[in-house]
Protein backbone atom coordinates (compact mmCIF):
# COMPACT_ATOMS: atom_id res chain seq x y z
CA UNK A 1 0.00 0.00 0.00
CA UNK A 2 1.50 3.26 -1.15
CA UNK A 3 0.93 6.50 0.96
CA UNK A 4 -0.28 9.30 -1.12
CA UNK A 5 0.00 12.86 0.37
CA UNK A 6 -3.17 14.52 -0.56
CA UNK A 7 -3.09 18.58 -0.19
CA UNK A 8 -5.82 20.67 -0.25
CA UNK A 9 -6.79 24.00 0.85
CA UNK A 10 -4.49 26.70 0.44
CA UNK A 11 -4.09 30.00 1.44
CA UNK A 12 -5.80 31.27 -2.02
CA UNK A 13 -8.69 32.70 -3.06
CA UNK A 14 -9.37 29.43 -4.54
CA UNK A 15 -9.67 27.74 -1.30
CA UNK A 16 -13.24 26.44 -2.04
CA UNK A 17 -12.57 25.06 -4.82
CA UNK A 18 -9.74 23.17 -3.72
CA UNK A 19 -12.34 21.37 -1.10
CA UNK A 20 -14.52 19.95 -3.83
CA UNK A 21 -11.67 18.73 -5.62
CA UNK A 22 -10.17 17.37 -3.15
CA UNK A 23 -12.97 16.00 -1.53
CA UNK A 24 -13.69 13.77 -5.04
CA UNK A 25 -10.20 12.66 -5.27
CA UNK A 26 -10.34 11.24 -2.15
CA UNK A 27 -13.49 9.52 -2.30
CA UNK A 28 -12.18 8.05 -5.61
CA UNK A 29 -9.03 7.10 -5.18
CA UNK A 30 -7.94 3.25 -5.28
CA UNK A 31 -8.38 2.05 -1.61
CA UNK A 32 -6.89 -1.50 -2.68
CA UNK A 33 -3.46 0.47 -3.91
CA UNK A 34 -3.10 3.78 -2.40
CA UNK A 35 -3.82 4.35 1.82
CA UNK A 36 -4.85 8.78 1.24
CA UNK A 37 -2.80 10.67 3.95
CA UNK A 38 -4.91 13.81 4.11
CA UNK A 39 -2.63 17.47 4.35
CA UNK A 40 -5.03 20.58 4.53
CA UNK A 41 -3.71 24.33 4.36
CA UNK A 42 -5.96 26.78 6.21
CA UNK A 43 -6.65 29.69 5.00
CA UNK A 44 -4.16 31.35 6.92
CA UNK A 45 -1.69 28.84 5.60
CA UNK A 46 -1.06 26.77 8.73
CA UNK A 47 -0.13 22.64 7.52
CA UNK A 48 -2.49 20.10 9.36
CA UNK A 49 -2.52 16.16 9.19
CA UNK A 50 -6.09 15.90 8.98
CA UNK A 51 -7.44 12.30 10.49
CA UNK A 52 -11.57 13.76 9.90
CA UNK A 53 -14.69 12.47 8.09
CA UNK A 54 -13.49 13.19 4.66
CA UNK A 55 -17.34 15.17 4.71
CA UNK A 56 -15.68 17.79 6.68
CA UNK A 57 -13.39 18.63 3.64
CA UNK A 58 -16.07 19.20 1.41
CA UNK A 59 -18.19 21.16 4.25
CA UNK A 60 -15.11 23.42 4.78
CA UNK A 61 -15.50 22.05 8.68
CA UNK A 62 -12.39 19.89 8.53
CA UNK A 63 -10.05 22.65 10.55
CA UNK A 64 -10.76 22.07 14.27
CA UNK A 65 -8.62 20.04 17.07
CA UNK A 66 -10.50 17.28 16.99
CA UNK A 67 -9.43 16.20 13.83
CA UNK A 68 -6.15 18.03 13.26
CA UNK A 69 -2.71 17.83 14.21
CA UNK A 70 -0.03 20.37 12.90
CA UNK A 71 2.31 18.79 10.20
CA UNK A 72 5.14 19.64 7.91
CA UNK A 73 6.68 17.96 5.05
CA UNK A 74 10.30 16.95 5.55
CA UNK A 75 12.90 18.68 3.30
CA UNK A 76 15.53 16.21 4.01
CA UNK A 77 16.09 13.77 0.81
CA UNK A 78 16.31 10.87 2.60
CA UNK A 79 13.52 10.76 4.83
CA UNK A 80 9.93 11.07 2.65
CA UNK A 81 7.93 11.18 5.79
CA UNK A 82 5.06 13.80 7.06
CA UNK A 83 6.75 14.96 10.46
CA UNK A 84 2.75 15.06 12.92
CA UNK A 85 3.59 17.64 16.25
CA UNK A 86 1.58 15.73 17.99
CA UNK A 87 1.55 17.06 21.69
CA UNK A 88 2.60 14.15 23.83
CA UNK A 89 5.53 14.04 21.07
CA UNK A 90 6.76 13.94 17.20
CA UNK A 91 5.40 11.17 14.96
CA UNK A 92 6.30 10.48 11.04
CA UNK A 93 4.32 9.13 8.33
CA UNK A 94 6.23 7.89 5.08
CA UNK A 95 4.83 9.12 2.04
CA UNK A 96 5.25 7.67 -1.19
CA UNK A 97 4.32 10.52 -3.65
CA UNK A 98 2.63 13.81 -2.87
CA UNK A 99 -0.47 14.76 -4.79
CA UNK A 100 -1.56 18.73 -4.59
CA UNK A 101 -5.29 19.11 -5.11
CA UNK A 102 -4.69 23.42 -4.70
CA UNK A 103 -5.77 25.48 -6.94
CA UNK A 104 -4.07 29.14 -7.33
CA UNK A 105 -1.72 31.35 -5.59
CA UNK A 106 0.45 29.19 -2.88
CA UNK A 107 -0.01 25.65 -4.21
CA UNK A 108 -0.57 25.74 -8.15
CA UNK A 109 1.61 28.16 -8.92
CA UNK A 110 5.15 26.20 -7.94
CA UNK A 111 5.57 26.78 -4.39
CA UNK A 112 4.19 23.36 -2.82
CA UNK A 113 5.85 21.65 -6.23
CA UNK A 114 8.96 22.70 -4.80
CA UNK A 115 8.39 21.37 -1.65
CA UNK A 116 8.19 17.97 -3.07
CA UNK A 117 11.00 17.99 -5.32
CA UNK A 118 13.23 19.68 -2.84
CA UNK A 119 12.84 16.10 -0.28
CA UNK A 120 12.89 14.27 -3.61
CA UNK A 121 9.15 12.97 -3.21
CA UNK A 122 7.41 12.37 -6.28
CA UNK A 123 5.13 14.29 -7.36
CA UNK A 124 1.52 13.92 -8.93
CA UNK A 125 1.50 16.49 -11.57
CA UNK A 126 3.49 19.03 -13.20
CA UNK A 127 6.93 20.11 -11.97
CA UNK A 128 8.12 23.78 -10.29
CA UNK A 129 8.95 24.89 -13.32
CA UNK A 130 6.05 24.15 -15.40
CA UNK A 131 3.69 25.27 -12.61
CA UNK A 132 4.98 28.51 -12.32
CA UNK A 133 5.16 28.69 -16.08
CA UNK A 134 1.88 28.17 -16.48
CA UNK A 135 0.35 30.88 -13.49
CA UNK A 136 1.80 33.67 -15.05
CA UNK A 137 -0.77 34.85 -18.48
CA UNK A 138 2.49 36.53 -19.93
CA UNK A 139 5.09 34.24 -19.96
CA UNK A 140 3.16 31.19 -20.66
CA UNK A 141 1.83 33.15 -23.79
CA UNK A 142 5.41 34.43 -25.05
CA UNK A 143 6.62 30.52 -24.72
CA UNK A 144 3.24 29.47 -26.60
CA UNK A 145 4.06 32.29 -29.55
CA UNK A 146 7.51 31.64 -29.75
CA UNK A 147 6.13 27.84 -30.15
CA UNK A 148 4.38 29.00 -33.66
CA UNK A 149 0.54 29.55 -31.49
CA UNK A 150 -1.38 32.26 -31.74
CA UNK A 151 -1.50 34.21 -28.72
CA UNK A 152 -3.98 37.24 -27.78
CA UNK A 153 -2.41 40.82 -28.15
CA UNK A 154 -1.69 41.75 -24.45
CA UNK A 155 -0.10 44.80 -22.16
CA UNK A 156 2.03 43.91 -18.64
CA UNK A 157 0.70 46.50 -16.55
CA UNK A 158 3.53 46.75 -13.06
CA UNK A 159 1.25 49.08 -10.96
CA UNK A 160 -2.07 50.73 -10.81
CA UNK A 161 -0.29 54.30 -11.69
CA UNK A 162 -0.03 52.72 -15.38
CA UNK A 163 -3.50 53.11 -16.15
CA UNK A 164 -3.09 56.12 -18.94
CA UNK A 165 -0.65 53.63 -20.57
CA UNK A 166 -3.83 50.99 -20.42
CA UNK A 167 -5.88 53.36 -21.55
CA UNK A 168 -3.95 53.79 -24.71
CA UNK A 169 -3.05 50.25 -25.69
CA UNK A 170 -7.10 49.66 -25.10
CA UNK A 171 -7.75 52.69 -27.80
CA UNK A 172 -4.79 50.63 -30.22
CA UNK A 173 -7.11 46.86 -29.57
CA UNK A 174 -10.82 48.27 -29.33
CA UNK A 175 -13.32 46.75 -26.95
CA UNK A 176 -14.14 44.85 -25.95
CA UNK A 177 -10.67 44.06 -23.77
CA UNK A 178 -10.14 41.74 -20.91
CA UNK A 179 -8.08 42.90 -17.71
CA UNK A 180 -6.57 40.06 -15.73
CA UNK A 181 -4.44 39.49 -12.97
CA UNK A 182 -1.68 37.64 -14.25
CA UNK A 183 -1.02 35.11 -11.74
CA UNK A 184 -4.58 34.08 -10.47
CA UNK A 185 -7.22 31.40 -11.52
CA UNK A 186 -11.21 30.67 -11.30
CA UNK A 187 -11.45 34.00 -13.39
CA UNK A 188 -10.74 36.04 -10.36
CA UNK A 189 -9.87 39.40 -10.57
CA UNK A 190 -11.30 38.95 -14.35
CA UNK A 191 -13.08 42.03 -16.47
CA UNK A 192 -14.08 42.20 -20.11
CA UNK A 193 -14.31 45.91 -20.37
CA UNK A 194 -16.42 47.19 -23.02
CA UNK A 195 -15.60 51.11 -22.81
CA UNK A 196 -12.96 53.15 -21.74
CA UNK A 197 -15.17 54.54 -18.63
CA UNK A 198 -14.58 50.80 -17.11
CA UNK A 199 -11.42 50.33 -17.56
CA UNK A 200 -9.46 52.17 -14.11
CA UNK A 201 -12.06 50.29 -12.42
CA UNK A 202 -11.41 46.77 -13.59
CA UNK A 203 -7.65 47.36 -13.31
CA UNK A 204 -7.91 48.83 -9.48
CA UNK A 205 -9.57 45.25 -9.31
CA UNK A 206 -7.13 42.69 -10.99
CA UNK A 207 -4.31 44.48 -8.86
CA UNK A 208 -6.67 43.28 -5.87
CA UNK A 209 -5.16 39.58 -6.55
CA UNK A 210 -1.83 40.07 -7.98
CA UNK A 211 1.29 42.49 -8.30
CA UNK A 212 1.17 43.12 -11.96
CA UNK A 213 -2.15 42.94 -14.68
CA UNK A 214 -2.55 41.67 -18.05
CA UNK A 215 -4.90 44.12 -20.57
CA UNK A 216 -5.46 41.49 -23.05
CA UNK A 217 -7.41 41.29 -26.58
CA UNK A 218 -11.03 39.89 -26.65
CA UNK A 219 -10.76 37.25 -29.04
CA UNK A 220 -14.18 36.30 -31.33
CA UNK A 221 -15.30 33.01 -31.00
CA UNK A 222 -15.71 30.43 -28.00
CA UNK A 223 -13.42 28.60 -25.96
CA UNK A 224 -12.49 25.04 -26.15
CA UNK A 225 -10.63 22.65 -23.97
CA UNK A 226 -8.04 19.50 -24.09
CA UNK A 227 -7.24 17.15 -21.14
CA UNK A 228 -3.74 15.71 -21.61
CA UNK A 229 -2.18 13.18 -19.47
CA UNK A 230 0.99 11.85 -19.24
CA UNK A 231 4.59 13.50 -20.08
CA UNK A 232 6.33 11.78 -22.97
CA UNK A 233 3.45 9.49 -24.19
CA UNK A 234 0.26 11.53 -23.90
CA UNK A 235 -3.40 10.79 -24.09
CA UNK A 236 -5.49 13.61 -25.12
CA UNK A 237 -9.04 13.58 -23.81
CA UNK A 238 -12.18 14.54 -25.88
CA UNK A 239 -12.16 18.48 -26.88
CA UNK A 240 -14.76 20.16 -24.84
CA UNK A 241 -16.65 23.62 -25.97
CA UNK A 242 -18.18 26.07 -24.21
CA UNK A 243 -21.22 27.68 -24.88
CA UNK A 244 -21.87 31.01 -23.19
CA UNK A 245 -25.93 31.79 -23.15
CA UNK A 246 -25.36 35.48 -22.51
CA UNK A 247 -22.48 37.91 -23.47
CA UNK A 248 -19.75 38.15 -21.16
CA UNK A 249 -17.14 34.98 -20.56
CA UNK A 250 -16.65 32.03 -18.73
CA UNK A 251 -16.33 33.69 -15.25
CA UNK A 252 -16.21 32.34 -11.40
CA UNK A 253 -19.92 32.19 -11.23
CA UNK A 254 -20.65 30.13 -14.31
CA UNK A 255 -17.31 27.53 -14.27
CA UNK A 256 -19.02 26.41 -10.85
CA UNK A 257 -22.84 26.97 -11.26
CA UNK A 258 -23.37 26.60 -15.34
CA UNK A 259 -26.10 28.96 -14.49
CA UNK A 260 -26.57 29.87 -18.37
CA UNK A 261 -23.20 28.56 -20.01
CA UNK A 262 -23.44 24.92 -21.14
CA UNK A 263 -20.25 22.81 -21.92
CA UNK A 264 -20.18 20.41 -24.86
CA UNK A 265 -17.76 17.22 -24.85
CA UNK A 266 -17.02 16.26 -27.69
CA UNK A 267 -17.36 20.08 -28.67
CA UNK A 268 -19.23 20.87 -31.50
CA UNK A 269 -16.97 21.18 -34.34
CA UNK A 270 -15.20 19.09 -37.47
CA UNK A 271 -13.35 16.05 -36.58
CA UNK A 272 -10.26 17.74 -38.33
CA UNK A 273 -10.28 20.46 -36.34
CA UNK A 274 -10.83 18.79 -33.23
CA UNK A 275 -7.05 16.87 -34.15
CA UNK A 276 -6.24 20.30 -34.79
CA UNK A 277 -6.78 21.52 -31.35
CA UNK A 278 -5.81 18.41 -29.57
CA UNK A 279 -2.03 18.82 -31.76
CA UNK A 280 -1.86 22.51 -30.80
CA UNK A 281 -2.43 21.75 -27.33
CA UNK A 282 -0.30 18.62 -27.15
CA UNK A 283 2.63 21.26 -28.85
CA UNK A 284 1.63 23.55 -25.68
CA UNK A 285 1.72 20.96 -22.98
CA UNK A 286 5.48 20.42 -24.04
CA UNK A 287 6.77 23.51 -24.81
CA UNK A 288 5.61 24.72 -21.19
CA UNK A 289 7.29 21.57 -19.74
CA UNK A 290 3.88 19.53 -18.01
CA UNK A 291 4.08 16.19 -16.66
CA UNK A 292 1.38 14.11 -15.25
CA UNK A 293 -2.21 15.90 -16.30
CA UNK A 294 -3.18 19.79 -17.33
CA UNK A 295 -6.00 21.28 -18.93
CA UNK A 296 -5.53 23.58 -22.14
CA UNK A 297 -7.46 25.79 -22.77
CA UNK A 298 -7.93 27.65 -26.18
CA UNK A 299 -10.15 29.69 -28.29
CA UNK A 300 -11.50 28.78 -31.52
CA UNK A 301 -12.72 31.75 -33.86
CA UNK A 302 -14.85 31.77 -36.23
CA UNK A 303 -12.26 31.87 -38.75
CA UNK A 304 -11.21 28.20 -37.81
CA UNK A 305 -7.91 29.66 -35.81
CA UNK A 306 -6.77 28.42 -32.81
CA UNK A 307 -5.97 31.06 -30.04
CA UNK A 308 -3.58 29.90 -26.89
CA UNK A 309 -5.84 31.63 -23.56
CA UNK A 310 -4.16 29.14 -20.49
CA UNK A 311 -2.74 25.94 -18.94
CA UNK A 312 -4.17 24.95 -15.85
CA UNK A 313 -2.09 22.48 -14.27
CA UNK A 314 -4.28 21.39 -11.60
CA UNK A 315 -7.47 21.56 -12.79
CA UNK A 316 -10.89 20.97 -11.29
CA UNK A 317 -11.16 17.54 -10.55
CA UNK A 318 -14.28 16.89 -8.91
CA UNK A 319 -16.51 14.38 -11.07
CA UNK A 320 -18.29 17.24 -12.93
CA UNK A 321 -15.59 19.07 -13.29
CA UNK A 322 -14.41 19.68 -16.98
CA UNK A 323 -11.21 17.41 -16.89
CA UNK A 324 -12.73 14.35 -16.17
CA UNK A 325 -15.52 15.06 -18.33
CA UNK A 326 -12.92 15.23 -21.65
CA UNK A 327 -11.63 12.21 -20.09
CA UNK A 328 -14.93 9.97 -19.67
CA UNK A 329 -16.02 11.22 -22.98
CA UNK A 330 -12.68 9.04 -24.51
CA UNK A 331 -12.94 6.58 -22.17
CA UNK A 332 -11.87 6.92 -18.95
CA UNK A 333 -13.54 6.76 -15.66
CA UNK A 334 -12.29 9.09 -13.11
CA UNK A 335 -11.40 6.54 -11.04
CA UNK A 336 -9.04 4.88 -13.57
CA UNK A 337 -7.37 8.72 -14.43
CA UNK A 338 -6.74 8.80 -10.60
CA UNK A 339 -4.71 5.79 -10.78
CA UNK A 340 -2.88 6.97 -13.91
CA UNK A 341 -1.86 10.07 -13.08
CA UNK A 342 -0.65 8.39 -9.69
CA UNK A 343 0.58 5.88 -11.19
CA UNK A 344 3.09 7.82 -13.62
CA UNK A 345 4.24 10.21 -10.61
CA UNK A 346 5.28 6.37 -8.76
Amino acid sequence: MKNIVIIFGGASSEYEVSLQSAYAVINNINREKYSPVMVGISRAGSWFYFTGDIEKIRKDTWCSETDCVSAVISPDRTAHQLIVLHKEGVKTIPIDAIFPVLHGRNGEDGTVQGIAELAGIPLVGCGTLSSALCMDKDRAHRLAGLAGVRVPRAMVLADNSAVNKACDFAKELGFPVFVKPVKAGSSYGVTKVEDMAQLPEAVSAAFKYDNRVILEEAIEGFEVGCAVCGTDQLTVGEVDEIELAQTGFFDYTEKYTLETAAIHVPARIPADKAREIKETARRIYHVLDCSGFARVDLFLTPKGEIVFNEVNTIPGFTEHSRYPGMMRAAGYSFSEILDRIIGQAL
